[in-house]
């Protein structure tokens, strides 16, 4: 029997959490497991988030799970329906009998003496504290932090005698219904809050400081229901989700080795859905190269459509101050609103925050390197389901869900009880863990862990080179370090 009182704990039951439950009793059955949840509902961001319109920005025939295949015709899913595919995939496999809801954790200790993780969590509406204990810890709680999204510090904005709200706040009582709505902000919420705003609102405005990449494609993709009609239901799944993330590999490439004409190629593709008339330059033009940020996604063109039927408008231009009717900008124009939408970003928070010490020593993540982008230099029998930022999240998920059941089962066979990547060589160079310009990621580099210039420290963002390195690559490489506890 254990001396622990689980082999493994979960922290977090939203799309990542449930499929390394899935594959820890599928691949590990003699595993005993349990998933700590800090909300009260399985899905993660998708329980979370209910402003209007929200929907995923990859498409769930690869944000999907391998092994639950998605039926639903569209491609480019609403939340609702997303949350539905979880909660179902949850019961289907019994994931949801083994998670313990409103159990925050809010600190985690290591000992190699005992080779076991000591869980601290907030338990209930009441804060009341437990611990728990566990062999290994595997974080999948995404990448933000959920009490709070970004607003930048307005100081005028207090004057302002409309409604504010982030849309991380979003409330269902929320009204906006033929009001005038100001949405602050360019990136993957706002152009999904507009066109679904423009449905209601007086007229919905797009205020963004610089432009965005904005993509237009089907909300279904027609040669996968063409499949899905004639085919085996596992085998057009896997067609059709090999041909979405080669293309997708395709196209990143193309960023990376010719960005100057794959720039031009994505606004052309604006200039085409939105005619003559608008002004492609000033508003659809950004500065950097396409994925230097994410681009954005708009299903059917949804975003183009309100502004050429005159219901959303967007400008680009700096706030000056805010007014008790609205936004006055430094280019002297006034935009009147009665509701205001800070659509200004997220804030990283790996972890959500929580304490982690390794032997009594305060860890700092910030300090680390990621190896592999799953687990950290020097933290033993940790790993997180950190996904693809120029892919669907679940892909990468999945693949460390499946690398962290073969340690595992590596370590039981050869009777380990601990696994720690070390960083043990002086040519290895510190790189920012995220290449991205977003601001979300500059406000956070001190606090994310390093990758390094060579493998197994960098993070490639490459679907086909990580499956060789989680699914066959060598698990005694040189930098995993395996051993048993410090007592034996």
């Amino acid at each position: 029997m254990s001396k622990y009182d689980y082999d493994v704990i979960i922290i977090g039951a939203g799309l990542s959490g449930i499929a390394a439950a899935y594959y820890l009793q599928s691949r590990c059955p003699d595993k005993t497991f349990t998933i700590l949840e800090g909300r009260e509902a399985i899905g993660g961001t998708w329980d979370l988030f209910r402003y209007p319109g929200i929907r995923s920005d990859s498409d769930m025939y690869t944000l999907g799970y391998t092994f639950r295949p998605w039926d639903n015709p569209e491609a480019i899913a609403d939340g609702p329906s997303i949350l539905k595919y979880v909660n179902e995939t949850a019961e289907d496999y019994g994931i949801d009998k083994k998670i313990q809801f409103q159990h925050r954790v809010c600190g985690a200790s290591w000992s190699s003496d005992e080779a076991s993780w000591t869980v601290d969590i907030q338990t209930g509406k009441d804060g009341g504290i437990k611990q728990l204990t566990c062999n290994f810890l595997f974080t999948c709680t995404g990448y933000y932090d959920y009490d709070a999204g970004y607003t930048p510090e307005w100081d005028s904005l207090e004057q302002f005698q409309g409604t504010v709200v982030h849309p991380q706040k979003w409330t269902d009582d929320i009204d906006y219904t033929d009001k005038k709505v100001v949405v602050i902000g360019s990136g993957a919420t706002a152009v999904t809050l507009v066109p679904a705003m423009a449905k209601k609102a007086a007229h919905v405005t797009m205020l963004q400081r610089s432009p965005t990449y904005i993509v237009s494609r089907p909300a279904e993709d027609a040669l996968a229901n063409w499949m899905n009609r004639y085919l085996p239901r596992k085998l057009a799944y896997q067609i059709t989700r090999w041909r979405i993330i080669l293309f997708g590999m395709l196209f990143y490439q193309m960023t990376r080795r010719r960005p100057e004409k794959t720039k031009q190629t994505v606004i052309d593709m604006v200039r085409e859905e939105l005619g003559d008339g608008f002004d492609i330059e000033t508003h659809f033009t950004p500065t950097y190269y396409p994925w230097d940020q994410r681009l954005c996604l708009v299903p059917d063109g949804d975003l183009f459509n309100v502004m050429k039927s005159g219901t959303a408008s967007v400008v680009t231009d700096h706030i000056d101050y805010f007014t008790e009717t609205g936004i006055q900008l430094k280019s002297g124009k006034h935009l009147e609103a009665d509701m205001i939408v800070t659509a200004t970003g997220l804030v990283m928070k790996i972890m959500k925050g929580v304490q982690l010490s390794v032997d009594g020593e305060p860890v700092n993540l910030g300090d680390t390197f990621a190896y592999k982008g799953a687990m950290y230099s020097n933290i033993p029998n940790l790993a997180s389901a950190f996904g693809y930022t120029n892919a669907s999240w679940t892909l990468k998920c999945e693949l460390i869900s499946e690398y962290v059941c073969r340690l595992l089962n590596y370590m039981d066979k050869n009777a380990y009880q601990q696994c720690t990547p070390v960083l043990n060589s002086a040519s290895i160079e510190k790189e920012p863990l995220l290449s991205f310009s977003s601001g979300y990621v500059k406000r956070a580099l001190d606090t994310l862990p390093s990758q390094g210039s060579e493998k197994p420290w960098k993070a490639y963002q490459n679907y086909v080179l990580d499956i060789f390195a989680f699914r066959y690559g060598k698990l005694e490489d040189g930098t995993m370090i395996f051993s048993k506890k410090a007592t034996q």
